[in-house]
């Protein structure tokens, strides 16, 4: 890569970072969090002048040492005593502030990520998107990065930009001591005579910038290592949850020793990569600690000879030395930051890759918004479904469900069933459709999935989702799981559990049919939802269903295989291929 790509690659990151950080600074806190910026600011140059007043009481300090002062000696003890005071009031308000600042940020960014992740089903468009684009697409792991990557972020980006400030406030307050406390440096060279105005300084440039340049390119593998170190660690707690949620399958089939490989497999990418992080950081361990060592004798080598001529006494020397380190400490924070560096750039390429997704699905063609409907209807006037690839899969014109329509969906196992359901539910993102509602369809429709998911927390919270319960009565919510064939479960609606790992499979499918006797929909759309039940249960709990849409004028449409079910619909919707090579499949409407 050329110096100019490089610094085209520069500018590009730290756009991204702008658009990362300002938002938080042009928020509805913007001012409180202004204001704890400004504090902080002002204490970081609170500190550095504490710096400055210590340097010169150096000087002082050991002077009366040398000259056996003893007056001037307890004096500046007791100056001493003060100076170090105020140095630790402000170093403690300059840590407490800071970390108030990540908090305060980490909160608001959380929430603003959390905002859009679960706003126009953005959660789950972006893991349609990943998958259509093959697993190790991005964005890998959206709760690590908004449980984790945000708090690094927001860690390093204040420690670091607040380490920098320090460190160029300091090496301008410093500088200027060192260059006049140094003096010139003379030398002849083939019979001329040369002087070098401020030699420490430049010594100290120079010491610093090889310093860096080393540094670099030591440690700039670690920016990748990093990068990956999260993500593996990501992989394997994700694992680790998944073995969780699914404890019980797994052990009916015995599956612990595929689960214990597997598991090994992620836990060894992640001591695999860490392994080479830490040889890295090795590598550049060995040229840091070495650098700042010499650092500490490297000034005294150089001002021994103004030392031991009598040109300077002691507490120059000690001056000297001290304006030297916080010189050499300002250049070298590149150096003593460079790991630091690598992880912030990381977690600053997992975040910018996060929004960049965000960005693409806003950006992208959005399922067109039904039409309203004059009549009472829903009308499926023109709705194409495609698979994430893009193949045409189902190809639907002209027709509807009507108040007191009851259809069965049927087609052979893969054809859509399920993404028919998705598209008429508007989650579905590569559909094109021309669809009618009827007034107020979106609060009065409800579907009803193979597998419910039900949140952790009482029984009432579960059966109420996602409304809250507070909403509905004990009678009323007992009296639906009565109706749902759970007449137990009426006594333990303050009892908290994982419902979707206490419950059966057909307990979790009556328990996602008692929510919809609990709110009467209009609209009931049942997808395999009585598949786990047994033919009696089915017939019950189907017919409950029939008479609460005949009830409230609506209408019902099922997928099921079983033929048990087909006696409680009116009408069929079978998928049958199509010929015209528009789609995979089109749907014909018969009776039952």
């Amino acid at each position: 890569m050329t110096l100019s790509e490089k610094f085209q690659s520069f500018r590009e990151f730290a756009r991204k970072v702008g658009r990362l950080t300002l938002p938080y600074f042009q928020s509805e806190e913007k001012w409180k969090a202004r204001a704890l910026l400004a504090s902080i600011v002002a204490l970081n140059l609170a500190s550095v002048y504490m710096l400055v007043l210590l340097n010169e009481w150096n000087r002082v300090f050991y002077d009366a040492l040398q000259n056996k002062d003893a007056a001037v000696f307890w004096r500046e003890l007791g100056r001493f005593t003060y100076l170090a005071f105020g140095f630790i009031i402000i170093a403690v308000y300059r840590f407490y502030l800071t970390q108030l600042l990540e908090m305060r940020w980490r909160a608001w960014m959380t929430g603003h990520y959390l905002d859009r992740w679960l706003s126009n089903k953005a959660f789950y468009h972006l893991e349609l998107a990943r998958f259509a684009r093959g697993e190790d697409a991005p964005p890998d792991n959206p709760d690590q990065r908004i449980a984790e990557d945000m708090n690094l972020f927001t860690s390093y980006t204040v420690s670091l930009t607040m380490g920098l400030l320090n460190a160029v406030v300091t090496l301008v307050s410093f500088v200027g001591i060192l260059w006049t406390l140094s003096g010139s440096f003379a030398f002849s060279f083939k019979g001329a005579e040369y002087t070098i105005p401020g030699f420490m300084v430049w010594m100290a440039v120079l010491y610093c910038l090889v310093g860096s340049v080393i540094t670099h390119y030591l440690g700039r593998s670690q920016i990748a290592l990093n990068f990956k170190q999260q993500r593996y660690e990501a992989d394997f707690r994700h694992h680790l949850v998944r073995v969780r949620e699914y404890s019980e399958s797994i052990a009916l089939d015995r599956g612990e020793p595929v689960e214990r490989q597997q598991l090994g497999g992620r836990f060894g990418a992640v001591i695999g990569n860490y392994l080479k992080l830490i040889n890295a950081q090795k590598r550049l361990t060995w040229f840091t600690v070495g650098f700042g060592q010499a650092a500490v004798v490297f000034p005294f080598i150089v001002a021994a000879p103004r030392f031991f001529s009598g040109a300077i006494q002691l507490g120059e020397l000690i001056q000297i030395s001290s304006a030297f380190g916080r010189v050499q400490d300002s250049l070298s924070w590149f150096v003593d930051s460079y790991s630091n560096l690598a992880a912030w750039r990381a977690t600053t390429d997992r975040i910018t890759s996060f929004e960049e997704s965000f960005q693409a699905l806003e950006a992208s063609e959005h399922i067109a918004s039904p039409r309203p409907n004059t009549e009472d209807a829903l009308a499926l006037d023109d709705l194409k479904l495609s698979l994430p690839g893009g193949v045409a899969l189902l190809a639907v014109h002209g027709m509807q469900v009507s108040p007191g329509d009851t259809v069965l969906v049927k087609g052979p196992s893969g054809s859509g069933k399920s993404t028919l359901f998705r598209g008429l539910a508007g989650i579905w993102p590569w559909a094109q459709r021309s669809l009618r509602t009827p007034a107020g369809f979106a609060d009065k429709v409800m579907f009803l999935p193979q597998r419910p998911y039900f949140p952790l927390g009482s029984l009432r919270d579960a059966l109420a989702y996602p409304e809250p319960a507070e909403r509905y009565s004990d009678a009323e919510l007992q009296h639906a799981l009565r109706e749902a064939l759970l007449p137990d479960l009426g006594t333990r609606l303050d009892e908290h559990d994982a419902w979707g790992q206490k419950l059966s499979g057909g307990e979790q499918q009556r328990l996602a049919i008692a929510r919809a006797l609990l709110k009467k929909p209009r609209w009931l759309f049942v997808d395999e939802a009585t598949s786990a039940l047994d033919e009696a249960a089915e017939a019950t709990l189907y017919a409950r269903l029939q008479a609460l849409v005949k009830e409230s004028n609506g209408a019902l449409v099922s997928i099921a295989h079983r033929p048990g079910v087909a006696a409680f619909h009116a009408t069929q919707w079978t998928f049958t291929p199509d010929a015209t090579g528009e789609a995979r499949y089109k749907l014909l409407a018969s009776p039952t």
